[in-house]
């Protein structure tokens, strides 16, 4: 521990890669959100009762190119909601690989994943931050919450810039063809 409180930091971290990728997904179309940069790519796909993420463990590597949806479903539900697995309440009705097929509803569920990811570093508190993280979470067991933020914020900021990226990429690419 420290003599100075580190959740302000994290959460005024948090907060700016936050409100930039906010920023960033205004507009997104179906289109852009599904659009495929390279052939053989990660993404989302429609199944019998819904839509399904690509598998990401084991990851390959290289892992393959990745759409805006899936880097929406990893950073939404596959790191954020299921940090909260242990936590009381589900923030989202989807879980897993389940996920959504157009930009509205995904945007609207990272918000929520992120929003309820932000509520549970708070409700820790300073004290509280500093727990472990306990039995169920495996390997990590030993890791503080306040490890785990950083990890989210990580998560967070280097995924919305991939995001950010794909819509640049998406962006040029139709101004040139159309």
């Amino acid at each position: 521990m420290t003599d100075r409180a580190v959740l302000p930091i994290l959460l005024t971290g948090w907060d700016a890669a936050w409100e930039r990728l906010e920023q960033r997904l205004a507009g997104l179309t179906d289109d852009e959100y599904l659009w495929q940069p390279a052939p053989g790519g990660w993404t989302v796909h429609p199944t019998g009762d819904g839509w399904t993420a690509d598998p990401n463990r084991p990851a390959p590597d290289p892992a393959p190119v990745t759409t805006i949806a899936w880097r929406i479903w990893h950073i939404a539900s596959d790191c954020l909601a299921s940090y909260l697995e242990e936590w009381p309440g589900r923030p989202l009705e989807v879980a897993g690989p389940q996920w959504h097929g157009n930009a509205a509803t995904a945007v609207r569920d990272l918000r929520i994943a992120a929003a309820a990811f932000r509520q549970a570093a708070v409700a820790k508190g300073e004290d509280g931050i500093w727990n472990e993280l306990g039995p169920a979470w495996g390997p990590f067991a030993r890791s503080s919450w306040a490890d785990l933020v950083v990890h989210a914020f990580d998560e967070l900021a280097h995924h919305g810039a991939e995001i950010a990226l794909l819509r640049d990429l998406y962006r040029v690419r139709t101004t040139r063809s159309g």
